[in-house]
């Protein structure tokens, strides 16, 4: 009985060295844990479009880290500041290591279960968007990605607290700051590289590795991309901006789009061949000199003498939606001009994020330059003067307008696509809708001039006079592009307080600073939808021009046949390009 007994509190001793030891390897905090929990079973609730099991692993170890974060700070703030008020007996040791088996267990199968739950929910929305949903297995890959993302975050931050730590004690040995300022002066020390170098050098070079590698894209010429041969376009034998100039994007631009011949077989009218100007990055040695060859391109094909003028403000590689620019080369018979010019290397989120004033200043500066040659003619010999953007072309095109009323003095109509929620004119009309009117589906003054459309039916909303010039921006419920902003971090903005768009799953809620990551995740994946949702527009954009610069003798029959036509050739751009 004497050994049995010894035996078992030999084990009993070894069981809870064991404990001890695995705790210290894995050092958990169990209150960050539970908060952990909780910040992981909100980030897999509904979004705005569906998230595979990689991205939704991704942003929901990144929201976990934070939970555990704010955790920590809640256990510290407790263990500092309030139990040392209060006169609490300590538990047995028994009793600590049986609650944090239970919440390491509870923790375990609460994110299995919400898990589970959120397949069901990414199903709920693919159908919405009539896509193919995920299965439940496939979605359970979430977890073991979410906690190695969490664990990298967390181990990330604990590198840093150990840094702090070695500041602080160099700080006390080498500056004599005393022991209890230490560590707040090796906090401020870091904080201080840490914005320093992210400001200046690391940004600086980030960008500029990035500006390189994606400028090694832009040299790249799709073999289904040849310069062309008419003289109305840039890159031609004739033109002024030669083809090897154009980047990537302006080479396609140039050497696609619908030919005199194709427009007079699907309209069945005599066509003109349309002008396509374009400018690249390397067409000239600078910003001016680069807008002044876009004027000249279009002096050289006289293009003021047409019936239209587009002037597109590009996305940041300098991409321009072909189905935009065919569809008003069709609805005019091709006879119209359409400007654009690239500005930067990097695709619209970097160059968002790196310096969206480069597409503000292009888009003012094109558009002010083809303006004053515009005014000079005598008003009845100017073409209808037009304006485009998408994306973060739209704000670029924005920044050409001081207000409503300056746009509407110096444009015959506008139509922006997927808006950043950062567009200043948007906002404007956006926050100073019509009380009753969604933010989703705004009205501004009774829908006079401004229109807001995620549909063809809603650009006849609210009511049937709508004044020349028009302006029309086209938005979907479900694109984080428009929704996406620094203000969902701590405030519910109205799209997610009001009554959902039809594509937006009714379980999606507003949480502080979770949604804000949900959504910023969102925009990777903003275009993985069907058209009609998220940042895929697809055709609406011919009827969004219909309603802002509808032709005579327009029909209904016409608009069909042009629509084929432009789903075709866009079909045929995603397959060759």
């Amino acid at each position: 009985m004497l050994e049995t007994a010894t035996t078992l509190t030999r084990l009993r001793t070894r069981g809870v060295v064991v404990v001890r030891r695995a705790e210290d390897v894995i050092d958990l905090n169990y209150v960050g844990l539970i908060v952990a929990t909780v910040f992981f079973a909100l980030s897999v609730t509904p979004s705005l479009v569906p998230r595979d099991w990689l991205f939704q692993g991704l942003i929901s170890g990144v929201n976990a880290a934070l939970g555990y974060g704010l955790g920590c700070l809640l256990e510290w703030v407790f263990r500092v500041w309030i139990r040392p008020r209060l006169t609490l007996p300590a538990p047995p040791t028994w009793v600590r290591y049986a609650v944090k088996s239970a919440v390491l267990l509870t923790a375990a199968l609460s994110a299995a279960l919400m898990l589970v739950q959120s397949a069901r929910w990414q199903r709920e929305i693919t159908a919405l968007m009539d896509m193919q949903g995920t299965t439940t297995p496939a979605y359970l890959r979430t977890g073991l990605l979410s906690v190695a993302v969490g664990a990298a975050v967390v181990a990330v931050y604990r590198t840093l607290r150990e840094i702090i730590l070695f500041l602080a004690r160099q700080l006390n040995r080498w500056v004599r700051v005393p022991r209890e300022l230490a560590p707040t002066a090796g906090f401020l020390v870091l904080v201080l590289l840490v914005v320093t170098i992210f400001n200046g050098v690391a940004s600086r070079a980030f960008f500029a590795v990035a500006n390189s590698a994606f400028s090694v894209r832009n040299d790249y010429t799709s073999p289904n991309a040849v310069p062309p041969h008419q003289p109305e376009r840039s890159g031609s034998p004739g033109s002024l901006a030669k083809w090897d100039s154009l980047g990537f994007e302006g080479r396609w631009f140039v050497s696609h789009g619908p030919s005199a011949q194709r427009i007079t077989a699907v309209t069945g009218r005599q066509a003109r061949e349309p002008i396509r100007a374009y400018v690249g990055l390397e067409s000239a040695a600078d910003s001016a000199a680069q807008t002044q060859l876009a004027v000249s391109e279009l002096e050289r094909t006289g293009a003021f003498d047409r019936k239209v003028i587009v002037v597109v403000t590009t996305t940041g590689t300098g991409w321009v939606n072909s189905m935009a620019t065919g569809a008003i080369e069709y609805m005019y018979g091709g006879d119209t001009a359409i400007v654009a010019s690239q500005y930067s290397y990097l695709p619209s989120v970097l160059s968002f994020l790196a310096d969206r004033s480069k597409a503000m200043d292009a888009g003012k500066r094109l558009f002010d330059a083809v303006y004053e040659h515009w005014k000079a003619r005598p008003p009845q010999a100017r073409p209808k003067l037009l304006v485009y953007g998408e994306s973060l072309g739209s704000q670029g095109s924005e920044a050409a307008f001081d207000g409503l009323a300056d746009l509407r003095a110096k444009v015959d109509g506008a139509l922006w696509v997927g808006p950043p929620n950062s567009n200043r004119l948007w906002q404007q009309f956006v926050s100073r809708r019509d009380p009753g009117s969604r933010e989703v589906q705004p009205v501004y003054a009774d829908g006079l001039v401004v229109r807001f459309a995620s549909d063809s039916a809603d650009l006849a909303r609210p009511g049937p006079e709508w004044r020349s010039p028009r302006i029309a921006y086209l938005q979907h419920a479900s694109d984080p592009i428009v929704w996406w902003s620094p203000d969902l971090i701590l405030s519910q903005p109205d799209w997610l307080s009001e009554p959902r768009g039809s594509d937006v799953s009714s379980q999606m809620r507003w949480w502080p600073f979770v949604t804000f990551w949900q959504v910023a995740a969102d925009l990777t994946n903003a275009q993985g939808v069907t058209d009609g949702h998220g940042h895929r527009y697809g055709s609406l954009v011919l009827d969004g021009w219909v309603a802002v610069a509808q032709p005579p003798d327009w029909t209904a029959e016409l608009s069909d046949k042009i629509r084929r036509q432009l789903e075709a050739a866009e079909d045929y751009e995603r397959e060759t390009k």
